[in-house]
This record gives C-alpha cells, sequence and structure tokens, in this order.
C-alpha cells in the first residue's frame, strides 16, 4: 500500500467505527427518537460547518435545484434516523442494524422502477439472500416463531431502511456538488423536518435531561454526525470506490460485536447466518455493481 494512502484509510475506518457505536449510545440517552434526530441534525449540521470553515472550504451547492433535493433527501434522512433510533428501543441493536441493512436490497428491488436498471441475476440472487436472511434474524424460522417484542423493532429498521433507500435513488437524480455543502443541508433539513412531528407529540417541558444525558446528546451530534461525516468525506478522497465498497460494511459488523460485548445481546445460530446472508449479500451486490460500472467506463475509455 502506498504510504500516502494510509491517511485516508485510517480516516474512512475511523468514520465507520464510530457510526458503528450509534446503536448502543441511542441505548443511554432518555430523549423521545424524533427528538434525538432533531438534535443530532442541528448539532452534526453545525459541526460540520465549522470543520468546513476552519479548513478554509467553499461550500458549493450547484443550484437552486440541487439545494431543493438535497434538502428533501435530508428530510428523508431525518425520518430515517428517527425510525432507526426508535428500532434500537424496541429490539435488539444487533436485529435493528440487521433490519436497517436491508436497505441496499430495497435499493436492487426498486432500481428497475426508479432507475430503470436492469435486475440482474445476480442481484436478483442477492435480494433472495438478504430477505431470507432477514427471516432467519427475525426469529420466524425458530421455534415459537416471530419474537412480539421484536415485531415493532424490526418494522421501524425497515421503516429506516426504506427511507434511506428513498435518499439512494433520489442522490441519482442530483447533479454532483461539493459533498460537505450537500451534508449540511441535508442534516439542517433532517432536523427541520422533526419540527412539525416533535410540536404535535412532545408537550413543552416534557423532556428533561441530566448532565450526562445532555453531553451525550452533544457526542451524538458534534462526533458521530459532525466529526465523523467529516473524516468520512476526506477519507472517501483518498480511496477508490472499491476498497470505500468494502470498508462500508465495518460498520454493521462493528455494531453486531458492540452489541454482544457491551450489551450482551446474543444472535442464535440463525440469527448468525442471518447476518451473514444479509451482509454478505449487500456487499457482493454493491461490488459487482461497481465492478460494471467501472467496466463500462473502462470499455468507452478503450474505444477513444
Amino acid at each position: 500500500m502506498k504510504r500516502k494512502g494510509i491517511p485516508a484509510l485510517v480516516m474512512f475506518v475511523s468514520s465507520m467505527l464510530i457510526f458503528g457505536t450509534i446503536g448502543p449510545l441511542r441505548r443511554l440517552v432518555p430523549l423521545p427518537s424524533g427528538m434525538l434526530a432533531f438534535s443530532r441534525g442541528l448539532l452534526g449540521a453545525a459541526a460540520l460547518w465549522i470543520f468546513a470553515r476552519l479548513r478554509g472550504m467553499r461550500l458549493c451547492f450547484a443550484g437552486r435545484r440541487n439545494v431543493c433535493l438535497f434538502a428533501l433527501s435530508g428530510a428523508f434522512i431525518g425520518i430515517n434516523w428517527m425510525l432507526l433510533f426508535e428500532a434500537y428501543n424496541r429490539t435488539t441493536v444487533g436485529i435493528a442494524t440487521l433490519s436497517y441493512y436491508m436497505q441496499p436490497t430495497i435499493v436492487i428491488l426498486l432500481s428497475p422502477l426508479v432507475l430503470r436498471e436492469k435486475l440482474t441475476l445476480r442481484r436478483l440472487l442477492c435480494a433472495a439472500a438478504a430477505l431470507i436472511g432477514m427471516v432467519l434474524v427475525s426469529g420466524a424460522a425458530e421455534e415459537g416463531g416471530l419474537r412480539e417484542e421484536d415485531m415493532a423493532g424490526i418494522l421501524c429498521g425497515l421503516g429506516a431502511a426504506a427511507f434511506y433507500a428513498a435518499v439512494v435513488l433520489l442522490n441519482q437524480k442530483i447533479k454532483q456538488g461539493d459533498a460537505v455543502g450537500k451534508t449540511v443541508i441535508q442534516l439542517l433539513a433532517a432536523a427541520l423536518v422533526m419540527v412539525p412531528y416533535l410540536l404535535f407529540t412532545e408537550k413543552p417541558g416534557s423532556v428533561s435531561l441530566t448532565g450526562t444525558a445532555g453531553m451525550l446528546v452533544i457526542l451524538l451530534g458534534v462526533v458521530h454526525t459532525g466529526a465523523a461525516y467529516a473524516l468520512y468525506f476526506a477519507g472517501l478522497k483518498g480511496l477508490g470506490a472499491q476498497s470505500a465498497a468494502i470498508l462500508s460494511y465495518i460498520d454493521p459488523v462493528f455494531a453486531l460485536v458492540l452489541s454482544q460485548v457491551i450489551l450482551g445481546e446474543r444472535l442464535s445460530g440463525f440469527g448468525i447466518l442471518g447476518a451473514v446472508l444479509i451482509i454478505g449479500s449487500a456487499a457482493a451486490g454493491e461490488i459487482r455493481l461497481r465492478d460494471a460500472r467501472h467496466a463500462v467506463r473502462r470499455n468507452r475509455a478503450e474505444r477513444g
């Protein structure tokens, strides 16, 4: 490996490890999921903007249409966060994480309708493997069937996955712009979309935080959002698309490890097999898709 590639690798892996700790951290914060999503978006946007200013970066948004699309995708991110935080509350971190990682499968199944992409046999098999994996993780294949206490958490996790899939598909419609500027708008929109929801669901003064809980909220916004995204973008610049695709799966694997070590959660044999199917099929589908894109670009270049 080239020496100059080491910092990029460290920064990207660090961002994945930080993202992987969000599930256990959420368990320690006694805030409603909507309030936590609002706080994360607002604090994360402020932290990322300050980082950009300190680095002397000039944020570019590439036109009014892009700003509107950034805001819409950010609103989807806010709803996605709220549902994911609720999934962490209602089931184990492991099951919530694996439910959320059905997002690539949702993208695969919707891409023929939304992006007019061909649904290849490989991608169809990857989607089928992930669906089987989800059934195994849910416990439906075990004696006693699907655990009722996990059902709400699984549905919230799948809902979060669906909204994040919408973000991925919407991003395909956005012209390339500055990644940091785009994310600042998305984080602000993620916070703002929570405001109407909070006004209707939370009574004024109904939420109180201890000093420790308040510090954890700040940690989630500043470190797990602002700093993590800054590390992610900085690392991404020095890595190839293929390397980034593979390394991104450190996030769910680390979350599963932490749920076992810190929270004492346990996946059954079926659950472990399901986790392998979900994460493995997502990685295989993503890697294959990127390989195909690179091959097309290479062929075009060779043809002149």
